[in-house]
């Protein structure tokens, strides 16, 4: 038959096929190599040692046989010591560049209209500068009332007057407490002057009455 000179051979029980040999040279080396190269245990071990992460562990490629031969923490605290297995230094993540950039945005610079997301109130709120402002305000006048400079009367006419917004800042404040002062100053001196004059003017009267009196009683005795 046409048919039978071309059929297969028939396998023998027992019998595998033949592997290609890119394939099983492949193969050969995978096995070799993690054999060889499986160094699990010495990363681990060396990053116990060295108190780090397994991640920070160097082993040196050239002496991967001697590294893989070590099964113990002398004889990776040895390998450690001749040089073979290192601890690499920490990633650096410098920030002079930010730095940098900080200390030019302080002058003014890269806050140009392209370089700003938001509004003006989402950026800097009206109601932070106000907080603000009442803080700094309300600390001086603690400050001045606790330095014996204000009364409790002045202080509290102050801190009304300066929730009611009349107040830019601190400079305003001192100056309106200065003046406040010297009109309350100049007060008492002019109270002090009437108080005084109107003593002597009593004292005048009385004198002038007694005087007359005098004058009377000398002319009843004639």
């Amino acid at each position: 038959h046409f048919g039978s000179s071309l059929r297969r051979p028939e396998k023998e029980p027992g019998a595998q096929p033949p592997a290609p040999p890119a394939a099983a040279a492949a193969a050969a080396a995978c096995v070799q190599s993690r054999g060889a190269m499986s160094m699990t245990l010495q990363k681990r071990l060396a990053a116990e040692i060295k108190k780090c992460g397994r991640g920070r562990i160097w082993l040196d490629p050239n002496e991967a046989n001697e590294i893989s031969m070590a099964n113990s923490r002398f004889n990776i605290r040895k390998l450690i010591k001749d040089g073979l297995i290192i601890r690499k230094a920490v990633k650096m993540h410098s920030r002079s560049r930010v730095r940098k950039n900080l200390e030019a945005k302080r002058k003014g610079r890269h806050t140009g209209i392209g370089k700003r997301r938001g509004t003006r109130e989402a950026r800097m709120p009206t109601k932070v500068l106000w907080m603000r402002r009442q803080r700094v305000l309300r600390r001086l006048l603690r400050k001045y009332r606790q330095q014996k400079k204000i009364d409790k009367h002045i202080y509290h006419y102050f801190y009304r007057h300066a929730k009611g917004n009349a107040y830019k800042n601190k400079r305003v404040l001192v100056e309106a407490i200065h003046k406040m002062k010297a009109e309350k100053m100049k007060a008492k001196a002019l109270a002090e002057q009437q108080e005084a004059r109107k003593e002597k003017a009593k004292l005048q009267k009385a004198k002038k009455a007694q005087k007359k009196e005098d004058i009377l009683r000398q002319q009843g005795e004639k």
